[in-house]
């Protein structure tokens, strides 16, 4: 096919890229001409993914390769500020797309802004695999070093043979250059520590761990139902996929939705670090509340411009809270410094009959807990199964020996995994509600770790109602996690 040339992109000793159109007709194409042999381009062209652009025509010779590939309107990622919600999409769809090219075998090497465009359509596509490569088994190392410095890790300077874990560490580089000043922020903070870690195996291990890292971070779980007990009343939490973590106006058709009222008396209950509002019943769907919440720490009591940016945490849940006046929350373990802690909360409207509250902010906790000892970590945790009559179905439950270490109002979050090291769901609740309901452990979902041919075990990890004391117990959140802190595993 035939081509003429709009204009010259780029020229380097081992490219030449031009903006080409077909002779006599308007549709534009990207030509690549390199040097050398690049078969994973061949690869890529039977593929159809839509973070990938088109292939239209690949030609192999010896010493070069020539791609025809679809143009895309749009700017790259690094060329623009973008918004918290910008953000966590391009995350998840940059997740997405290299785990597709992770289970084909394809590693990018050359993760950077400049390479993730955002086009017209608000969603990504990733280019430029001029650096890809396959791994082989037969290497010990990668035979050619490319990559861009600063975004490579060390294992593609010839160190070792690169895996999709190159990927991973040159994906918390441009994840910290996206985020600014906002890396800082202590739950990205600690996500691109563990993404830009030099040694791979401590580093996470897919891209689907690091998605679900974030998604952890901005819904508190995901994709489960998360119990908690107020007063031996049960809440019941769970993610709400799509919403938006930013305040926005909402309207239907042409009609202004009805504002919801702000949750009443926003505050500390005492020195537990347990967060406590006004229930607003309207929120959410149906039988199910729904609140946003963001943590701000402050050097002073004087309380943080609640329109400022630099919350240091920020989540979303929904609960059932059977007509209860208050909703409570544990954010102990969301503390990092010595400070002073506000916290802000607002309803969430159902997007069809209402919007979104104002956000309204507690009181101070001062937190002095920095270097406080941790809480011990579960021992002897197992498994139990119980025979539930009512709904003749089986109840499991992650169970530990050592109770009688904890006080009473602490909170026990169980974390699931699968054989992969993938996170499957999270359950929390309070000891006084275990002692309450007779439970032998923390309730899991049977739906959760009952596929037949797959096994699951289980990590605890206990949050302090007195964080100036006591500190929660050791992480084990995310993968991987100690072997000492994993429970046997449920084998299906």
């Amino acid at each position: 096919m035939e081509y003429e040339v709009v204009k010259l992109l780029k020229q380097s000793e081992k490219s030449t890229v031009h903006l080409v159109r077909k002779r006599n007709e308007g549709q534009l194409f990207i030509r690549k001409e390199l040097k050398g042999k690049h078969p994973v381009y061949a690869s890529l062209q039977t593929f159809t993914h839509p973070y990938l652009p088109r292939l239209y025509e690949v030609i192999l010779a010896d010493d070069s390769t020539t791609v025809v590939e679809e143009y895309i309107e749009g700017s790259a990622v690094g060329g623009f500020e973008l918004s918290n919600r910008q953000f966590l999409n391009i995350v998840k769809e940059l997740c997405g797309v290299l785990d597709f090219l992770h289970k084909k075998g394809i590693i990018h090497r050359d993760i950077k802004p400049s390479n993730i465009l955002y086009a017209k359509d608000s969603h990504i596509r990733l280019i430029d695999f001029d650096a890809a490569r396959m791994p082989k088994e037969d290497l010990e190392q990668d035979t050619i070093q490319l990559g861009t410095r600063g975004y490579a890790p060390p294992e593609q300077y010839g160190f070792s043979q690169t895996d999709e874990r190159a990927d991973i560490y040159a994906m918390g580089i441009t994840m910290e250059k996206l985020l600014g000043e906002n890396a800082r922020k202590p739950h990205y903070k600690k996500i691109i520590s563990k993404c830009t870690n030099l040694d791979p195996n401590k580093r996470y291990q897919s891209v689907k761990q690091v998605e679900n890292a974030f998604s952890h971070t901005r819904y508190a779980v995901l994709g489960v139902v998360l119990a908690a007990f107020v007063a031996g009343v049960v809440l019941v939490w769970n993610v709400v996929p799509e919403q938006s973590i930013q305040q926005e106006t909402v309207q239907t058709g042409d009609s202004n939705l009805t504002v919801l009222p702000a949750p009443s008396d926003p505050h500390w209950d005492g020195e537990t670090g347990i967060a406590l509002w006004g229930n607003v019943p309207q929120s959410g769907e149906g039988s199910e509340v729904h609140y946003k919440w963001r943590l701000y720490r402050c050097d002073t009591p004087e309380p943080p411009n609640l329109n400022r940016s630099e919350w240091g945490n920020e989540s979303d849940m929904r609960g059932s809270i059977d007509d209860e006046s208050f909703f409570d929350l544990n954010l102990s373990c969301e503390f990092w410094d010595n400070g002073y802690y506000y916290f802000a909360v607002c309803a969430v409207g159902d997007g069809i009959t209402y919007a979104d509250s104002p956000y309204v902010l507690s009181d101070a906790f001062e937190y002095k807990g920095e270097d406080a000892p941790r809480l011990p970590a579960p021992k002897d945790l197992t498994w139990i199964m119980r025979k539930d009559t009512e709904m003749d179905s089986r109840l499991y439950f992650a169970s530990f020996s050592n109770w009688d270490d904890y006080d009473d109002k602490d909170s026990f979050q169980v974390f699931v995994y699968d054989e992969n090291g993938e996170y499957i769901m999270s359950n929390i609740v309070s000891k006084e509600n275990m002692l309450e309901k007779d439970w032998p452990g923390i309730r899991i979902r049977g739906e959760f770790v009952n596929e037949p041919g797959k096994s699951y075990r289980f990590a605890i990890q206990i949050t302090s109602s007195h964080p100036n004391d006591f500190r929660a117990s050791p992480e084990v959140y995310p993968w991987p996690v100690k072997e000492t802190h994993l429970s046997p595993w449920l084998r299906n």
